[in-house]
């Protein structure tokens, strides 16, 4: 008598192909991310607010080519130089905390070299406050 062999068993699929695409997927994902250096500590950006409040104070126009302006004058020292006047008249006998508020427009485009220079003026000028106009995007 002649017997079949017992049938056999379907050889279980090999997992190792897919291990080998997670692991290539891991490691194009580990080198495409970029991956930056955590910050030295928690810094809080300050946040643009929409105020017409702002717009009472002493108003500086610069333009990004670096022109300044106040009011009529135009060019940075007759600008500076009418800012200071209007600053003495506004103010008075009154003291160094009571000043008007002074508030630079500043261009997109002006160049952040001539805002930090204009800032540093104004501080040799005596204002001590400055409020930067900005838009929310």
């Amino acid at each position: 008598m002649r017997f079949d062999p017992p049938p056999r068993k379907p050889a279980p699929e090999s997992v190792v192909p897919m291990i080998n695409v997670v692991f290539l997927l891991l490691i194009f994902f580990l080198m495409a991310a970029q991956i930056t250096p955590p910050a030295p500590f928690e810094v809080e950006p300050p946040e643009a607010e929409v105020e017409d409040a702002a717009e009472t104070g002493l108003v500086l126009h610069l333009a990004a080519a670096g022109t300044l302006g106040f009011r009529d004058a135009v060019g940075e020292d007759a600008a500076l130089a009418a800012l200071s006047a209007e600053r003495t008249a506004l103010c008075g006998a009154c003291d160094g905390d009571e000043t008007p508020p002074v508030v630079l427009r500043a261009d997109a485009g002006a160049p952040a070299a001539a805002v930090a220079a204009l800032l540093s003026k104004l501080g040799a000028e005596g204002v001590g406050d400055v409020s930067l106009i900005t838009v929310r995007p």
